[in-house]
């Protein structure tokens, strides 16, 4: 759960920061501060519900697609995103275009470098966590048997 929780956390703030490139590169793209979070939150959680369905979709129709799933899944949920939220605002085929490209490497970038820091430090604190579990049982023990050679 713990896991799942992180994944959600890194995915959000690669889309955020994804979205802020996009902004600040793509000059038709336009997204009000007051809905960012919201158009960050729907984008986050239809790419992680269309990824897997373009997936299984391209898979099965047609596998020469399977290496642009990224960026149709991608391009789906800004579409999908801006007719939701009046935040998101993607003008002319360009802009789609620059905007699709520009969100999907960032996100992708971000998501697999934060994931790792993030993802790898978590894995990192268990593993610490269960050796000093493991040496404090080891002294336990320790300590029991020189405690039971005594009462002999």
């Amino acid at each position: 759960m713990i896991r799942f929780l992180l994944n959600v956390a890194v995915n959000l703030v690669s889309a955020a920061i994804a979205f802020l490139i996009c902004y600040a590169v793509v000059p038709d793209f336009d997204i009000s501060l007051g809905g960012f979070f919201i158009a960050v939150a729907i984008f986050t959680a239809l790419q992680s519900l269309l990824a897997p369905f373009v997936f299984n979709i391209a898979r099965q129709y047609a596998s020469a697609l399977l290496g642009g799933i990224g960026l149709v899944s991608t391009l789906l949920a800004l579409w999908i995103t801006t007719l939701i939220s009046g935040a998101l605002n993607i003008s002319g085929a360009s802009a789609w275009i620059a905007s699709t490209v520009v969100v999907w490497f960032a996100s992708a970038v971000l998501t697999w470098g934060l994931g790792f820091l993030v993802l790898r430090r978590w894995w990192d604190g268990k593993q610490e966590a269960k050796a000093e579990n493991a040496a404090a049982d080891a002294a336990l023990a320790r300590r029991d048997t020189k405690g039971g050679k005594g009462k002999n």
